[in-house]
């Protein structure tokens, strides 16, 4: 009698610039979630930031890739690295992650290994002038050595179409971890006697919060009791704490951001540009109401009702205080939101559901038997966001 032993499981490659904030995230999530499912992963990445820290308690294997975040800076001694890296992993399929990592695995890859690029917001969205001119000239050419581009928006990936990027697409939009996001047990302590209003992410210019600080000034001289939050770290600290008033706090970056979310009567993403922001989701699954900038899925991440109310123009803070004001003077319309909120996430952006999703477009490059169980999870494909190309 014949006895046929089973395949080996597929090992996937993660490569990642940055290591912080919604990218260190998602690549934690997809990791534990590939994990459950038996795959082998690694990880190349920088060996500080979140990333490392949130992967230390897994099985997965963290290669230590020296890279800065800066896109110009250190490609070729960068290129080299991760090729030796690849040399020694001999993945079956790698998936890069953001803009640096993109650019750099794509250009050593270039196709002989099936690869998968995540954007999590395009790169010449961040850049003006001639540097926009050469961010879309790359994606355009790197297009050709990705077996297949994932977007976790429609809009991500209808503004890489308008602009001539031609690739393989697959969207699969972001999803939070629902035991770990979710409403308190008991009532959260009151932060001061006004509303507490929480806006989670680097400080940076993507984040928008030097537009909020700009539009709290408005907030606070109509209601003097209000009290602002910004949770986290990034490059624009200082000039942010120069430029803030009294009633802003600083809480730095946090391990857990969960608190902050359910503590909030309202938490803001004043992004300029994004793939699919993910606190709006982590706050929405801890039951708070959210306001966001009409930036790349930002109204896809939402309630479709939300939009009239929640929903501002990017770059305008004087539309960002007059709509803060708005839902701050109506407490039991933002209750009636943060319900609606918790009831959408839970609906359509389970971590799970997006590890399955993943999985499925691993199994188009491999066969749907070399991605183990595909992830376990609610999700079918019938009630899972349609793939689309």
């Amino acid at each position: 009698m014949l006895v046929t032993s089973a395949p080996p499981p597929p090992h996937v490659l993660h490569v990642t610039q940055p290591v912080d904030g919604g990218v260190a995230r998602v690549v934690a999530d997809l990791v534990r979630g590939q994990l459950a499912a038996g795959m082998r992963v690694s990880v190349a990445c920088p060996a500080t930031g979140d990333l490392p820290r949130l992967l230390a308690a897994t099985d997965c294997d963290v290669l230590a890739w020296q890279s800065a975040r800066s896109p110009a800076k250190g490609l070729l001694g960068e290129g080299r690295r991760l090729a030796h890296l690849l040399a020694a992993v001999r993945p079956d399929v790698v998936h890069a992650h953001s803009a640096k990592a993109g650019l750099i695995t794509r250009l050593v890859v270039r196709g002989r290994v099936p690869t998968v690029f995540q954007p999590h917001a395009w790169s010449f969205e961040a850049v003006r002038g001639a540097g926009a001119r050469a961010a879309l000239f790359w994606e355009r050419l790197g297009a050709h050595w990705a077996s297949r581009v994932i977007c976790v928006s429609r809009a991500e990936q209808r503004a890489g179409q308008s602009l001539g990027i031609k690739a393989e697409w697959r969207l699969v939009p972001n999803g939070v971890d629902l035991e770990r996001f979710r409403p308190a047990d008991t009532g959260s302590t009151p932060y001061g006697d006004g509303p507490l209003v929480v806006c989670v992410g680097r400080l940076c210019r993507q984040k928008g919060q030097d537009l909020l600080v700009e539009a709290w000034r408005d907030v606070v001289r109509a209601l003097p009791k209000a009290r602002l939050v910004l949770v986290g770290d990034g490059p624009d600290g200082e000039r942010l704490r120069a430029a803030a008033p009294g009633s802003v706090t600083f809480a730095g970056a946090v391990d857990d951001p969960a608190p902050w979310y359910r503590a909030a009567d309202l938490v803001v993403m004043p992004s300029r540009w994004e793939g699919m922001a993910l606190a709006p989701l982590e706050a929405m699954a801890c039951g708070s109401p959210v306001l966001v900038t009409d930036v790349a899925g930002a109204r896809e991440s939402l309630p479709p009702h939300f939009a009239a109310a929640c929903v501002v123009p990017p770059g305008e803070p004087a539309a960002l205080g007059r709509a803060l004001l708005r839902l701050l003077r109506d407490p039991e319309g933002l209750r009636v939101r943060g319900r609606d909120g918790y009831r959408h996430v839970h609906a359509h952006h389970d971590v799970r559901r997006a590890a399955a999703a993943v999985a499925e477009v691993y199994g188009e490059l491999l066969g749907p038997g070399d991605t183990a169980s595909a992830v376990p999870g609610p999700a079918t494909t019938a009630d899972r966001e349609p793939i689309t190309t």
